[in-house]
């Protein structure tokens, strides 16, 4: 299955996992201290995505229809890692099962780098 299935008296909704990564992207890149997803290359280079495919720094899972989120992100320097991934996680959590209607099990998140910000 690509997605979630639910079905309601109304008939049948699927929502693709490519929707809920763009989405939970999107919310991600609002919150502070997040610069960019990113993605490993070759030779452990990171590279920053553009914000018109900050989805492919993102994972999305579904076991037993709950969704488990992976992110690979870029941070701002001078600013608390931990302060950043609580805001990402309360505020993806939040946002995305609103939005869905699935549950958010999990979200894993993987620093990729940091960058200065002008």
């Amino acid at each position: 299955m690509k997605g979630s299935s639910m079905t309601t008296h109304m008939g049948s909704i699927t929502i693709d996992k490519e929707v809920i990564s763009q989405y939970a992207g999107n919310v991600a890149m609002e919150c502070f201290g997040i610069v960019g997803m990113g993605v490993t290359v070759k030779g452990g280079l990171v590279k920053l995505l553009k914000r018109d495919s900050s989805n492919k720094g993102i994972a999305v899972f579904l076991n037993n229809n709950k969704l488990t989120l992976n992110f690979h992100v870029i941070v701002a320097y001078g600013v608390s890692i931990l302060a950043v991934a609580d805001n990402l996680i309360s505020n993806v959590k939040y946002k995305v099962e609103e939005f869905t209607g699935i549950e958010v099990e999990k979200i894993n998140i993987y620093v990729e780098g940091i960058r200065v910000i002008d």
